[in-house]
């Protein structure tokens, strides 16, 4: 048997303590076994928000994860792969308060064994960077880390275009240069516009899990995301629902589920402020259609007429739109002052290639 419950309907809301030990109940109990890997990657995105907006979990509760806790090590020896997974759950068990050590010898272990050179990407050897220097061991000496990945961020006509690894990865690029929030990670103007620009993509895409990712990222460079922006993601987290029961399936929306309401504990609101009814849970959200691949489609076929000129467009573009889709589309345009030079990018007009190979 389950229960639905729509969140936007008024029900007694338990006091924040609560719902966190409830959801923290779901995610370590209720969900998947410690020996699933998406047991690994549910719990520890949910720990590090809970660590990095400061929130305050009962030590009961905390105790559901003992039994990780106390094999963290044997697990990290054995499963070297999954060490940033398993560093940031210790390390974020600990600064939540769960009381122990395990963390120190975790990282010092993942330094002997030198962890973080086996990675290719520079984004995950700043994460690795990240948690290792937590407990002030430094993972790689690598002095042109920091400059690598403010170049990609600077390259503003990558977040133009549709593309969602690269907006996800711009994203974490904010969190771990800032260390979540707690320095300012000196993003140049055009990395802060290509953040911008990435937002003007969700927006147009409706994808509530990107841009409160982009709007977090955001503030965490100092920069106030536009107020129709956030105003729709309230909308949104408001319009999760629930579904309880010991059988209900997990193929969900639960990553959506956090990032919404860790936007919104980012953004000065109360975090996970709705019904949480315990136990074994799914995170069901309204799925839009989406604009953007209506808008990308029409200006696909205007071919030769396509222009990087908004307001040429705006009138091209209208006529083969759906009302729905031109909404999205005049809202986005309304929501930034940067809009202009966000579709110029956008719309990929005299972009030909030439018999000799080059773009023209």
């Amino acid at each position: 048997m389950t229960n639905v419950i729509a969140l936007n309907v008024p029900t007694r809301i338990l006091p924040q303590e609560a719902r966190i030990s409830a959801l923290l109940g779901c995610f370590s109990q209720d969900r998947r076994i410690s020996d699933d890997v998406f047991w690994l990657k549910e719990n520890a995105e949910l720990l590090n928000i809970l660590e990095c907006t400061g929130q305050s979990v009962h030590p009961e509760t905390l105790q559901l994860f003992e039994g990780f806790y106390q094999n963290a090590e044997k697990r990290l020896q054995f499963f070297p792969q999954y060490y940033r997974f398993l560093l940031s759950l210790a390390l974020d068990l600990e600064d939540l308060g769960l009381p122990g050590d395990v963390a120190q010898r975790m990282v010092d272990f993942a330094k002997q064994q030198d962890l973080p050179l086996a990675e290719l990407s520079d984004l995950q050897r700043a994460e690795a960077r990240r948690l290792m220097i937590r407990r002030g061991v430094e993972s790689v000496r690598d002095e042109g880390l920091d400059d690598r990945l403010r170049a990609f961020a600077a390259r503003t006509h990558t977040f133009s275009l549709p593309n969602k690894k690269a907006a996800y990865e711009l994203t974490h690029i904010s969190f771990y240069l800032s260390e979540y929030g707690r320095r300012d990670p000196k993003l140049s103007v055009e990395g802060k516009l290509s953040l911008h620009f990435a937002g003007l993509t969700a927006f147009l895409d409706q994808n509530a899990d990107l841009l409160a990712e982009i709007c977090i990222a955001l503030r965490y460079a100092g920069v106030v995301p536009p107020k129709i922006w956030t105003d729709w993601l309230k909308t949104e987290t408001v319009g999760f629902i629930i579904e309880d029961g010991d059988h209900v399936p997990l193929n969900d929306d639960y990553h959506a589920f956090l990032v919404c309401n860790w936007h919104q504990a980012v953004a000065g609101g109360p975090l996970f402020r709705m019904p949480i009814p315990g136990g074994r849970m799914r995170f069901e959200h309204h799925h839009r259609a989406t604009a953007l691949r209506e808008i990308s489609q029409v200006m696909l076929s205007l071919d030769d007429a396509r222009s990087g000129d908004w307001h040429v467009m705006r009138n091209r573009m209208a006529p083969q739109l759906s009302p729905e889709a031109r909404d999205v589309l005049n809202i986005a345009a309304e929501s930034s002052t940067e809009f202009d030079a966000f579709f110029e990018g956008f719309a990929r007009a005299n972009q030909r290639i030439s018999q000799g190979g080059r773009l023209s």
